[in-house]
C-alpha cells in the first residue's frame, strides 16, 4: 500500500520532493540558471572613438561565448575615468590616452593596462569645404568657425599639442566633451572646421572630409586597455580583452584607420 502511494506521488508530479517514499528526491530538469550557465554581462567603459569598432567586437565576442552581453559605456575617456573611480560598476577600461588611464591606475582600480593601438588627428570640414580649410594655419582665421575637444578631453589634449608644435593660436566657438560631439558640430555645418581623431572622419561615411597636417605626428594619443581589478565579471573582461589585442581585434582596429601601437 505504501508503495502505490508513492507510485502515484510521482504520477502526479515528478517535480515534487518525496521524503516519505524512502527518503528519495526528485528535481525537475535544470534550468539555464540553475546549471551553473548563468548569462555574464561584461561591462566595458570605453572612449568614444572607439564605439564602431567596440562594437562589432562586443558582437563578435557574443557569438564565441553564448549567454554572455557585452554592455558599453561609450563617452569622453576624462569623464569614464573619473565614472570608476568614483564606484561605477565596469569590467573593463580603454582609453584614449595614458594620462585617463593613469587616474584609474593611481587609484589602485587597475593594473598593468595594454597599449592595444594609436590614433592622430585630422582637420574634419563639411564635404564641400565652404571656408576653404587646408592647413592647421586656417584655423586662425577669425572668420572659421572652428570646434574642438575641452582640453580635459584626450582628443583636446592632443589638439593643444598639435597647434602648439605649428605655432598656431585658435580660438574655438566651442569646446566639446568628446571627440564624437566635436565631430557632430561638422557633420551639422555648425562649425567650418575642427581637429577630430582620423578614425572618427573614416567613420562618418563621407559627411565630413579629412585634412592631413604634418603636425599630427607629435601629437599621436596611444589607446590603453585594462582589466579593472573589482571587475564583476572578471574571467570574460580578461577574455575581451584578449580578443581587443588579438589579430581578430588589430584587424578589426586598423581597418577602422587606427594604427598598431
Amino acid at each position: 500500500m505504501r508503495r502505490l502511494t508513492c507510485a502515484l506521488a510521482l504520477a502526479v508530479t515528478v517535480t515534487a520532493t518525496v521524503t516519505a517514499c524512502g527518503g528519495t528526491t526528485a528535481t525537475p530538469s535544470a534550468s539555464p540558471a540553475s546549471s551553473g550557465t548563468a548569462a555574464a554581462t561584461v561591462t566595458v567603459f570605453a572612449a568614444a572613438s572607439l564605439t564602431g569598432t567596440f562594437t562589432e567586437l562586443g558582437k563578435t565576442f557574443e557569438a564565441a561565448n553564448p549567454g554572455t552581453t557585452v554592455r558599453f559605456n561609450f563617452g569622453s575617456s576624462a569623464t569614464l575615468a573619473q565614472q570608476i573611480t568614483e564606484g561605477a560598476p565596469a569590467d573593463v577600461f580603454a582609453a584614449a590616452s595614458p594620462a585617463t588611464m593613469k587616474t584609474v591606475t593611481d587609484a589602485g582600480l587597475a593594473a598593468a593596462p595594454a597599449t592595444f593601438v594609436r590614433n592622430k588627428l585630422q582637420i574634419a570640414v563639411p564635404a564641400e569645404n565652404p571656408a576653404k580649410v587646408e592647413s592647421l594655419k586656417d584655423l586662425a582665421d577669425p572668420e572659421v568657425k572652428v570646434a574642438l575637444c575641452a582640453q580635459q578631453v584626450p582628443c583636446g589634449a592632443a589638439a593643444i599639442k598639435a597647434l602648439g608644435a605649428a605655432g598656431v593660436k585658435v580660438t574655438p566657438v566651442t569646446l566639446e566633451q568628446d571627440v564624437k560631439a566635436t565631430l557632430t558640430k561638422v557633420e551639422l555645418g555648425e562649425v567650418d572646421a575642427a581637429l577630430v581623431y582620423r578614425t572618427d572622419v573614416i567613420a562618418s561615411g563621407g559627411k565630413v572630409k579629412g585634412i592631413d597636417f604634418p603636425e599630427a605626428e607629435q601629437a599621436i594619443n596611444d589607446y590603453p586597455i585594462a582589466v579593472l581589478g573589482k571587475a564583476p565579471a572578471g574571467a570574460q573582461a580578461k577574455r575581451f580583452v584578449d580578443l581587443v589585442l588579438s589579430p581578430q581585434g588589430r584587424d578589426v582596429l586598423t581597418k577602422a584607420g587606427f594604427e598598431g601601437p
